[in-house]
Order: C-alpha cells, then structure tokens, then sequence
C-alpha cells in the first residue's frame, strides 16, 4: 500500500509540474494564459517591486536550499528516500504557482520592436529556448529529474542505480544547457516591460548562483571526472574553439 501510494503521489507531483511548466511558458510569454507577466493589475511600482521580489526569492529560497545535499540528508530523515524528489518538484511548482498567483506587473515600457518580421522572430527565439530547457531534461533522464522514475522503481521494489556522469548532445557544447534554455526564453520578447524586466534580471541572477552551487555538489559528486569536463566545456554560451 505504501507503495501504491508513493507512486500515486509521484504522479500528482509530476501532472502539477508539467501544468506549471506550461503555464510558465505562456506566463512569460504572454499567451494563451489568464495572467501573464504583463498582465494589467493594480498596483503602485513599490508595492509591485516589494511583492515581486519576494516571491522571486520564495521560489529560489526553496528551489536551491531542498536541492543541496545536506538538505537532503536531513530531510530524508522525514520524507522517504522514493518521494524526497517529487516532493521537492512539488513544493517548487506551488512556488511558481504562487508567482503566478500574486505577480504585480510593471508595465512601464523598456523595449518595444515594432517590426512584425523581427518581432515574429524573437518570439521564436524564445520559444526555441523553452525547447531546449525541455530537450535538456530528458538528455539527462526527464523522469528521474522530476521524481517519476524513482516513485516507480519504488512500487517495483528495485533500487535506483548509482549516479553516473554523462554529457549526452547539447552538453557536450555547454554545461548547463537547460539553464541557457531559460535564460533564452526569458529575455527574447518584443516587448520588454519594466516587470517583465524585474523578472529576468532576478532568475538569470538566481541560475548564476545556482550554478555555483550545483557544480560544488557535482565536483563532491563525480570528483575529477567533473572537473576535467568543466575545463572542456564552456559554463553556458558554447565556445565552438575550445578543446573537444
């Protein structure tokens, strides 16, 4: 029964996840969605500024702190080891949610192309972004990332194989492709606004810091293995000259 129930709760998680994951997608970028980024809402610049920033910082707050080892070793003292990743993703995307929620737009204008041949190809650029941060999840194991595989190992009473370090496709032109995926999407729009601007400078801040804490964890992790590939392979932006 516990079993059942893990997988059951690893599948909610991840169903929440992929609902956020595209809401996400049409929040910044302004479809398809009842509250965008630049979404009319009342609200003074200081008080859309105070919210904004705080709920910025709930979700890195949560996102980097449950994702360090240490974290980990202590929380799975509470929360089995099978669902410790499903309920992170979970408590992530009830941040998200959150932003979405509570987000106060500023829509004072900073940039605007008023091309509709260049501005139709921002948009795809950022699209093109959102394909990478999903193409780049499942290049390292979609399923284990987002809790699934392992809620399923679980209910068939197997244990989940050691980590092993691979640098499949896009990784092997930058170590963090995912992270490029999304700080591509966030900042390729025709219509820069001053909340919309708040919100890329504040997550690509957040990916810069969170990089350096992922790669200290992954050094801990693999060791030299890491390090040799870090001095191969550029941190985000390829560098097409650098030794294979």
């Amino acid at each position: 029964m516990r079993r059942i129930l893990a997988l059951v709760y690893g599948v909610a998680a991840y169903l929440v996840f992929l609902g956020t994951f595209l809401y996400a997608i049409g929040f910044v970028s302004g479809v398809l969605v009842p509250k965008t980024v630049d979404a009319p809402t009342i609200a003074s610049v200081p008080e859309a500024l105070l919210i904004n920033v705080l709920l910025l910082s709930l979700f890195a707050a949560q996102h980097s702190v449950m994702a360090r080892m240490p974290f980990k070793r202590w929380w799975t003292q509470f929360v089995p080891v099978s669902i410790e990743r499903s309920t992170y993703v979970l408590l992530a995307s009830l941040a998200l949610i959150l932003l979405f929620w509570q987000w106060r737009p500023i829509p004072s204008i900073i940039w605007l192309v008023n091309n509709p041949t260049i501005a139709m190809v921002i948009w795809g650029l950022s699209f093109f972004g959102w394909f990478i941060v999903l193409l780049s999840t499942f290049l390292i194991n979609h399923f284990e990332l987002f809790g699934l595989q392992q809620v399923i190992l679980n209910f068939a009473g197997k244990v989940a194989p050691e980590p092993r370090f691979r640098a499949p496709f896009l990784y092997k032109l930058s170590r963090h492709p995912l992270y490029l995926g999304f700080i591509i999407a966030f900042w390729a729009t025709p219509v820069m606004t001053a909340g919309h601007l708040l919100f890329a400078l504040v997550t690509t801040g957040y990916i810069l810091v969170a990089i350096v804490l992922e790669e200290r964890d992954l050094v801990g992790l693999f060791g030299e293995e890491y390090r040799n590939y870090r001095q191969r392979v550029a941190m985000l932006i390829p560098v097409w000259w650098r030794s294979p």
